[in-house]
Formats: structure tokens, C-alpha cells, sequence
């Protein structure tokens, strides 16, 4: 897949385009939608390619704590797009000056240096200044310059709208089984594994620490089931069962928040690698312990419960 960083104007380029505009975090149902529905489009020599964000609006021009953080950083919003076969991503940086532009200006001085053949958006997409715009001017304006205009319907999920918003409102909610419902996937954090403090080990519970994590949404604080892939091939077997702690570790005096896994039944030294931790179901709330012995007991039973859960997990997959 084609990177092209964009800071004004797109360069020109005489490729014939199926261009998809949006800011895409989570690359949720919805967004899948909206690239599949513009991959239906597409002629032989099409190249299909998207025009994104490199920051929220409302965090640039607003500084809404809210929108700080991703769904999917830049690198597992690449990595999604290119599953999904885009060709060409162009990634606008998004900035004050950037968000003076008119509906008017993008369209016919920023589209028209592309030669694109049609655009699709979805439902409710808004541009240009102060999101002026909406689908009904951006068709008036690409007629302008024969451009047709696609817009996708929302997608809905258990009676509500699909969007990042929902889902970044449910991560912090802990409700990962709603999560993936409306991302079609876990909800997944990748870092690389550091040197922490070695207690996990003392206690008989080897955890690996994930570093890097600071651009991701953070779960709600607790003790969560999941799994781990690791990303490097001296490890044999990549994919393992996790216990995950996300949260402050009170009972440790822990200071910031830290993403935590205990694989279960590994053994190894995974220091440096780079792992992604998939969150499949929350299991309690983070806990301050009177001491380390109570503490292993709930992490004893915690483990127990997981391994039941993982259980049942198998045999209903094995019953399908």
C-alpha cells in the first residue's frame, strides 16, 4: 500500500481513483462497509485509496481529552486498511490551518488534483470549515468536476449506531463482547514488552509489561480473559491465552496505568518483542488488596475462572 503524506494540496495524480474520505479509528462494521461498497465500484485499472486524518479534529481544534487517543494508531489503522486491499492512503495532517478550508476549496482546489472517478462517504459525513458540509453539498460540488458520490448507510448494532464514539465510550465501559460486535474483532492493543518490576514472577504469576501503549484507548481498569500473539518467529507457537491486568495496581502502589499478561501455560522470556494483546471479556473490577497473600488468592481464583471460560469458549467453537 501506497503512503502519501499530505500537508496542503494532494500531489497530482493521473491514477484512476475509488477515493473513501473519513477518519476511520477502529475501522469499525460501518467503515468495512463503506470500503467494500467502494471496492464494488472499482474497474480493473481502479486503485482504490483513502483520505484520512493524522489527528481528530475535535483534539486538534478543541483539545477534547476525549479524542487524545485511538481505537487504531496510525500503524493498526495501515495494517486493517491493507487487509482490506486499499492501494493508496493519503494521510492529511491535520492542523488549525488545515481546518480553515471551505467544502469549496477541498473539493475543487485538493479532489480535482486526483483523478478520481467516484468518492464514497458515509451517512452523516460532514466537511470542510466548522464541518459546514454535508453529503448534499459534497455531491453538488463533485458534480462540478464529474466526480460521482457514493453515501453508505449507518450500520447498526443492537438498536444504536456503529461509531468510534460508541465504542470508545464502551472500551472505558469494559464491555468487550459489545466491542466486537461493532468491530467484527477484539479490541487489540500492540506494544513491545519491557522490563517492570518482577513481582508477577515472585508471586507466581509471570506477567510481560507492554510498553508504547500511551496512543491507544485505554480499557476500563480490571482483570480481563483474552489472548496474545507474538510477532517473532523464535517463539514457535505465537498465539496463547492470556489473564490481562489493565489498570493503576493499587495494591502495589503502581503508578500510571500499565497493560499487564499472564500467559497461561508459557514459559520464556519474551523481553523486547512486540506483542498484540486481544481483550475478550472483562472479568472484575481493579481491587486494592490488603496485602500480597489476598492478592494471590484472586488472582488464583482469577485464573481458574479463565481457564473454565477458555473451556467452554473451545467447545463451542468445536461444536460449530
Amino acid at each position: 500500500m501506497e503512503i502519501i503524506e499530505v500537508t496542503s494540496t494532494p500531489p497530482i495524480d493521473s491514477d484512476s481513483l475509488v477515493l473513501v474520505i473519513g477518519k476511520f479509528d477502529g475501522l469499525h462494521k460501518g467503515h468495512q462497509v463503506i470500503l467494500e461498497t467502494a471496492r464494488e465500484f472499482m474497474a480493473e485499472k481502479d486503485k482504490l485509496a483513502v483520505l484520512s486524518f493524522s489527528e481528530h479534529p475535535q483534539w486538534v481544534l478543541r483539545q477534547d481529552p476525549n479524542f487524545e487517543k485511538k481505537l487504531t494508531p496510525e500503524d493498526d489503522k495501515l495494517r486493517i486498511l491493507k487487509e482490506f486491499g486499499v492501494d493508496r492512503y493519503y494521510l492529511v495532517k491535520f492542523t488549525k490551518e488545515y481546518a480553515k478550508i471551505s467544502a469549496k476549496e477541498f473539493i475543487l482546489d485538493h479532489i480535482s488534483k486526483l483523478n478520481v472517478k467516484r468518492i464514497v462517504v458515509g451517512e452523516g459525513f460532514h466537511f470542510g470549515k466548522g464541518s459546514e458540509s454535508s453529503t448534499e453539498e459534497l455531491k453538488s460540488l463533485c458534480a462540478q468536476i464529474d466526480v460521482s458520490v457514493t453515501v453508505v448507510p449507518l450500520i447498526m448494532e443492537n438498536g444504536s449506531e456503529v461509531s468510534s464514539s460508541t465504542i470508545r465510550s464502551l472500551v472505558a465501559d469494559g464491555e468487550m463482547e459489545a466491542i466486537q460486535a461493532r468491530l467484527g474483532r477484539p479490541y487489540t492493543v500492540t506494544g513491545t514488552v519491557i522490563h517492570g518490576k518482577k513481582l508477577g514472577r515472585e508471586l507466581g504469576f509471570p506477567t510481560i509489561n507492554l510498553g508504547g501503549t500511551d496512543s491507544y484507548v485505554f480499557p476500563k481498569p480490571g482483570v480481563y480473559m483474552g489472548t496474545v500473539e507474538i510477532h517473532d518467529g523464535n517463539f514457535g507457537q505465537t498465539n496463547w491465552n492470556v489473564l490481562i491486568s489493565a489498570g493503576y495496581r493499587p495494591t502495589v502502589n503502581g503508578t500510571g496505568y500499565l497493560i499487564e499478561a499472564y500467559l497461561l501455560d508459557f514459559s520464556g522470556d519474551l523481553y523486547g518483542a512486540t506483542v498484540t494483546v486481544s481483550f475478550l471479556k472483562y472479568l472484575r473490577g481493579e481491587i486494592k488488596f490488603s496485602g500480597l497473600e489476598p492478592l494471590i488468592a484472586q488472582m488464583t481464583n482469577d485464573k481458574i475462572e479463565a481457564q473454565r471460560l477458555f473451556q467452554e469458549m473451545s467447545l463451542l467453537h468445536n461444536s460449530r
